[in-house]
């Protein structure tokens, strides 16, 4: 005959393994995402060699984990290609009179299983972002050293883009750093 300590103990790991089996459940399909596939069927289709050629503009706001907005900017994009080689040169000016310039270099890959697939390099990028686009969007995940109050901080962007007709295209960015999300960008990009 077991004790009734025994059977607490018994009760509490099985407890225990119960919390555990709740919890990776909960982490694997938490780290589950959407990829651009489930949008292969929408139209207008992206195609960033088209849409990123000549000058593109945009307004944007910033948003910290909370989601207060922290700050909002204009950018004006030059944008060209030679071949399957793409230059986006970025200039932002902020509304506090901050400026800022980026240059990404992207690289269009073959397709694969079904998705154009895209590299991009800039300066303030950690290695390389790496694009995956089908029907009206593309996905970018990339590192980016951002510059907080004098400290570097390397985040991690997931860079969501939607076509919305030949001339909108919205932007949604959440950034993460260590898994966890530290703010999100939002951006309405106009062609014309």
């Amino acid at each position: 005959m077991s004790s009734p300590f025994a059977l607490r103990s018994w009760m509490a790991l099985r407890r225990g393994w119960l919390l555990a089996a709740v919890l990776g459940i909960s982490l694997l399909t938490g780290c589950a995402h959407v990829t651009p596939l489930a949008y292969r069927g929408q139209t207008p289709t992206l195609d960033l060699k088209q849409y990123f050629n000549g000058r593109v503009t945009a307004v944007g706001i910033v948003f910290d984990r909370s989601g207060r907005m922290t700050r909002r900017f204009h950018v004006t994009i030059d944008a060209s290609w030679k071949g399957d080689v793409g230059t986006l040169d970025e200039h932002f000016v902020y509304h506090d009179g901050a400026k800022q310039e980026r240059i990404w270099t992207i690289r269009e890959l073959p397709e694969k299983d079904g998705e154009k697939r895209y590299v991009g390099t800039a300066g303030d990028v950690v290695g390389e972002a790496i694009g995956r686009a089908a029907g009206n969007a593309l996905n970018w995940r990339y590192t980016l050293a951002l510059p907080v109050d004098g400290t570097i901080y390397d985040v991690q962007f997931d860079d969501w883009m939607y076509l919305m007709d030949d001339h909108v295209l919205l932007n949604h960015s959440v950034i993460t750093k260590f898994g966890f999300k530290v703010g999100s960008v939002f951006l309405s990009f106009h062609k014309p």
